[in-house]
C-alpha cells in the first residue's frame, strides 16, 4: 500500500512538473515584428520600383519541429506586420514571393531566430519580396 502511494506521488509530481514547462507559442510576453517592402523588377532583372507590401500573408512557425505554419496574420497598409504574446523559443517567420523560375510561380522568403526574455521584442526590420 505504501508503495503504491509512493508510486502514485511520483507519477503526479513529474506529471506536474513537465506539463509547466513552456514552449514556443502563444502565452508569453514577446513581439515579433517586421516589415515587408515589395519590389518590383522588369524583364531585364532590374529593380523599377519599390512599395510597402499591404494586404500580404505573413507566417510563423513555432519551434523547429515541423514546418507547417502555427499563426499568420496580413501586413497593414504600410507594410507592417506584428505577432504578440509570444514565448521564448526558436521561432521562423516566412512570406511567397513571385519566382518565374518556380513551377509554382513563388518561393520561400524566411527568417528563423531565438527569443531569449520575457517581453523581448524582435524586429526583422525590413523582408523584400521580389513581384514581377
Amino acid at each position: 500500500m505504501k508503495n503504491s502511494f509512493l508510486l502514485l506521488l511520483s507519477i503526479l509530481i513529474f506529471s506536474v512538473s513537465t506539463s509547466c514547462k513552456k514552449v514556443e507559442g502563444t502565452g508569453g510576453g514577446a513581439t515579433i515584428k517586421g516589415i515587408i517592402q515589395e519590389q518590383k523588377y522588369n524583364a531585364l532583372g532590374n529593380v523599377i520600383a519599390e512599395y510597402p507590401g499591404s494586404d500580404i500573408d505573413v507566417y510563423l512557425i513555432y519551434g523547429t519541429a515541423d514546418q507547417f505554419y502555427d499563426e499568420d496574420v496580413k501586413t497593414s497598409y504600410d507594410g507592417s506586420f506584428v505577432f504578440n504574446y509570444l514565448q521564448k523559443g526558436t521561432y521562423t517567420v516566412f512570406v511567397y514571393e513571385d519566382d518565374a523560375t518556380q513551377p509554382s510561380g513563388k518561393n520561400v522568403v524566411k527568417q528563423t531566430f531565438e527569443v531569449t526574455e520575457k517581453g523581448q521584442v524582435v524586429d526583422l526590420g525590413t523582408i523584400n519580396i521580389r513581384k514581377i
